[in-house]
């Protein structure tokens, strides 16, 4: 049990290591394989806390796909960013703060973490052993949740990704076409 909880402590820890790393670097070839460490270490983190279908997901997704969008939208655009100028910097910062005040009192309601008569061990759990036989006809629970009632979520957020580097690639082709029609007349 100790040894569950210092690794989960080590693998925030590292999630923050990263996150603060990916704000100083200019670099935005590293930020990107920062990104791609941030997701695997993300995933390694849903494995330990077994939730293997989250974990898979934020694996080929996060890492994945993700890091491939990225990389070639910034063979498309450049690798170093450009610096911001100094104007209006506290807007964002009281948004990510009203942001994360919101959050915070958000999950104030929750039960607490592990208990075992939550909802999700009271009323989920045992409909899923009771009626997936009959529903899907899976002898392994497990595999009964991960392949088929969870399966349309995972599908929908491989769409969700899929849409939106389909979006990105527009939007950077019509860039580029714009600048080669100037550049040849």
């Amino acid at each position: 049990m100790i040894l569950e909880q210092l690794i989960d402590i080590f693998l925030l820890v590292f999630l923050a290591i990263i996150s603060i790393a990916v704000l100083r670097i200019r670099d935005l070839f590293t930020a990107v394989m920062l990104f791609g460490i941030y997701s695997l270490t993300s995933a390694s983190l849903f494995m330990v806390l077994d939730a293997a279908d989250v974990g898979f997901t934020e694996a080929a997704v996060g890492a994945g796909i993700s890091t491939i969008l990225m990389l070639a939208t910034i063979s498309m655009t450049g690798r170093e960013e450009k610096p911001l100028k100094k104007k209006g910097t506290i807007l964002p910062l009281a948004i990510v703060v009203i942001t994360g005040a919101t959050l915070v009192y958000g999950i104030m309601d929750l039960p607490p973490f592990g208990e075992p008569d939550n909802p999700v061990h009271t009323h989920v759990a045992p409909r899923y052993i009771e009626q997936s036989p009959q529903e899907i006809d899976v002898p392994n629970f497990v595999t009964a949740v991960l392949a088929s009632y969870r399966g349309y979520d995972t599908l929908g957020e491989v769409v969700v990704i899929f849409t939106a580097g389909v979006g990105v690639m527009l939007l950077i082709g019509r860039r580029r076409k714009r600048k080669e029609g100037i550049s040849n007349e």
